[in-house]
């Protein structure tokens, strides 16, 4: 059997996605800015999507700002915020447990002289009303927190949060990369005013994505060019990739509630199984306000690493973590902000499912992992106590 359980780093193209793409490779291949026939059939194409996307959020189509995935979206929003406002307003507020889209570009703004503040989260991986209140004031731009954990599925207090810096006269974005079809949103009712995600995370293609901006907001763009997307994304438009996301999120706007039952009755399931039948297996972040898809897990006298490879020779995709810093040989930042040590981090397991996982799968893994533990335990050079686990 061949499970993949890596959803997180990256979803399969749903086929009806895929089906809308093709015409928009080969028969509708216009430019959405010319004016014949072919441009208008891309135009009203970007028109639907743009419509697809806004009500999966629950928002205005003209709300929507299509980019190259998440990474982008954050970008535009935070540096668009940061530089718009250098004059007046000097703070960034964060968490550091965010992607590195958001964390890199922070230490971007802070090589610029923007004062950047990091916010602690407590060992379920969420961040305290108090700490933001603490640390938010009127020199505040911008404040920036995930709205899941692509690593632990800690799912924010958003609304709190939001209202927090509206409070202090601050925008909040959230990098809602891993949220977006696996929870529902209604940005018409909330004080969200940015938020980023990517097509990818929710079986549309690599390589778009899409950032909400609230009426009113404005920003500086990254791009210059023909004033694409309201002058703030200036590129000729994706549009099979656009029409590709807004088939996505039409999808998960029609399915997504039996889908999110469906990720969560498997979900429960793994973690369940995985500490009964397992000593020395830990949950990683919270059991509750947590992400329909993410299961993580740490293992005593395991690396992490030799275990994600012993599961790929049973036919089992999973990771160790995040998939998105390229070169990282070090602990999870995010586990390391839990308080666990680089030992502990180290055994790390993240199972992350999407809308095509079935049961069976699970049920596959969890006869599959306690021997795969077993072999790993018996080669690990962690530490003598290891022999404790197995007596």
């Amino acid at each position: 059997m061949a499970v993949y359980f890596d959803n997180s780093a990256t979803t399969q193209v749903d086929p009806q996605v895929l089906a809308a793409m093709l015409p928009y490779f080969t028969e509708k291949y216009g430019n959405a800015s010319s004016l014949h026939s072919f441009g208008a059939e891309a135009f009203t194409a970007l028109v639907k999507a743009r419509k697809q996307v806004a009500d999966l959020l629950q928002a205005e189509p003209r709300e929507i700002i299509f980019t190259s995935g998440g990474t982008e979206s954050d970008n535009l929003a935070l540096q668009g915020t940061a530089f718009l406002n250098k004059h007046e307003k000097k703070r960034i507020i964060t968490s550091v447990i965010e992607h590195p889209a958001v964390l890199n570009t922070c230490h971007y703004l802070q090589s610029c002289g923007f004062e950047v503040i990091y916010l602690p989260v407590d060992e379920d991986g969420f961040v305290a009303e108090e700490s933001l209140k603490e640390h938010i004031n009127r020199e505040t731009a911008l404040v920036s927190i995930m709205a899941a954990s692509n690593e632990i599925g800690t799912i924010q207090p958003l609304a709190a949060l939001a209202e927090i810096a509206h409070d202090a006269g601050a925008l909040f974005h959230t990098d809602a990369v891993q949220a977006v079809g696996k929870m529902p949103f209604n940005l018409h009712d909330s004080d969200i005013d940015l938020l980023s995600l990517s097509g990818h995370k929710l079986h549309a293609p690599k390589g778009i994505g899409a950032l909400f901006l609230r009426d009113g907001v404005q920003l500086q763009p990254l791009l210059y060019g023909g004033g694409h997307e309201r002058g703030l994304r200036s590129s000729t438009e994706n549009i099979p990739g656009i029409v590709g996301l807004g088939q996505a999120c039409e999808i998960s706007r029609q399915h997504g509630a039996e889908e999110i039952a469906q990720m969560t009755a498997i979900r429960d399931f793994l973690i369940d199984t995985t500490l009964d039948s397992i000593e020395g297996a830990y949950l990683n972040g919270a059991r509750e306000n947590r992400l329909c898809n993410n299961a993580n897990f740490r293992f005593d006298y395991i690396d992490g690493e030799s275990l994600v490879l012993y599961l790929d020779m049973e036919g089992i995709a999973a990771s160790t973590g995040s998939a998105c810093s390229t070169g990282s040989t070090g602990p999870s930042h995010v586990l390391r902000a839990l308080g666990l040590s680089a030992v502990q981090c180290r055994g790390s397991l993240r199972l992350s499912l999407s809308r095509f996982n079935v049961m069976p799968e699970a049920e596959y893994f969890a006869a599959v992992i306690p021997s795969v533990v077993e072999k790993v335990r018996a080669m690990s050079p962690l530490g003598e106590k290891k022999n404790a686990i197995r007596s």
